[in-house]
């Protein structure tokens, strides 16, 4: 073979590896090009928690979780001795307070004096069962199981019927002695007292039956059937499917166009790969740092995330709280 041909043949060869290096790399082009940012999120929707002024049992459930409930309905019944004992002695101080006031604009009989005396004998029993009430909240208070709000209340009852036992012993004295025109007017204005507790303790007792604040379904009943539950203490939480949003993690250097208002399309893989236009309306700087990423070598720095909320411009037709919503960032012509 003369030198003409092996030029040839070695052009040849160069051609065919120059050919093989440009298949190579432009198949490296396609096969290694590098995907869209994701950034993954998920549903979210208001919820609220139901729950009660008095210390009691559960009594009864309505409702179940996954039901539907309407703003309104009873879910709950809490059976509460103490709400019973609380009328109780409301009543017995009325009936004290009405004594007195017939005994001071009629004057007193010997049976009166008794019937006087029976009566500050029932408010006493009744001032020592608001006293033992009141403490056994006040040590729950003191485990952070009771608010303060409702230690106060308890505290109040327990003053009123020290009051009504201070006010019937008076009572007594009066029909006892006699009662002048000042006794009259006092004895109107316990008269007018222990209207007021009753209408206080039977505002307590409507409190037994604890209904639905909104419309919207069960997701979690917390006690069980006779378990005892405190003042405050959550007994079911309601969530509000027509109030749903999303929220999206999304780290800083990722930040670029999500302001507030700006509108994105989201996929939600639960529900097949139908697009859906979402409305940025809240963006807040996450308490904590993400992991440290840099740029370059020579350009490191810290990237927060920050929390990012949408809600959907449309009805999504079986979205849940808890579904995973995707936002594919250099890829926004997803419809």
């Amino acid at each position: 073979m003369d030198n003409k041909d092996k030029k040839n043949s070695l052009l040849v060869g160069l051609i065919a590896i120059l050919e093989v290096v440009i298949i190579v790399a432009i198949i490296g082009v396609f096969v290694y090009k590098p995907e869209p940012e994701v950034i993954a999120g998920e549903a979210e929707a208001s919820e609220y928690r139901v729950s009660g002024k008095i210390l009691g049992r559960v009594e009864e459930f309505f409702a179940e979780e996954g039901d539907f409930v309407h703003k309104g309905d009873t879910l709950v019944v809490i059976s509460s001795p103490e709400t019973e004992v609380q009328l109780a002695q409301a009543q017995a101080a009325k009936s004290a307070a009405d004594a007195a006031q017939q005994k001071a604009m009629k004057g007193a009989r010997s049976e009166q004096v008794q019937s006087a005396y029976e009566v500050y004998q029932k408010a006493r029993t009744a001032r020592e069962i608001a006293e033992q009430t009141y403490q056994r909240v006040q040590r729950l208070y003191d485990k952070g199981v009771v608010s303060l709000q409702k230690r106060d209340e308890a505290e109040a009852l327990y003053n009123s019927a020290k009051a009504s036992e201070k006010t019937s012993l008076l009572q007594y004295n009066m029909v006892r002695n006699g009662v002048d025109e000042e006794g009259k007017a006092a004895a109107q204005a316990m008269v007018d007292q222990a209207d007021g507790a009753i209408k206080m303790v039977n505002e307590l007792i409507k409190e037994k039956f604890l209904v639905a604040p909104i419309d919207g379904v069960i997701e979690g009943i917390f006690p069980h059937k006779g378990e005892l539950v405190a003042p405050g203490a959550p007994v079911m939480s309601i969530v509000d499917e027509s109030d749903m949003w999303f929220v999206f993690s999304v780290r800083e250097d990722q930040l670029a166009g999500f302001g507030v208002g700006s509108e994105w399309m989201i996929k939600i893989p639960a529900l097949g790969k139908r697009t859906y236009r979402v409305k940025i309306t809240h963006i807040k700087a996450m308490a904590s740092y993400a992991t440290w990423r840099a740029t370059t070598a020579s350009d490191q720095y810290d990237v927060r995330t920050f929390e990012v909320k949408a809600r959907p411009m449309e009805t999504i037709e079986g979205l849940q709280p808890g579904m995973t919503a995707i936002i594919r960032q250099k890829d926004q012509d997803l419809d």
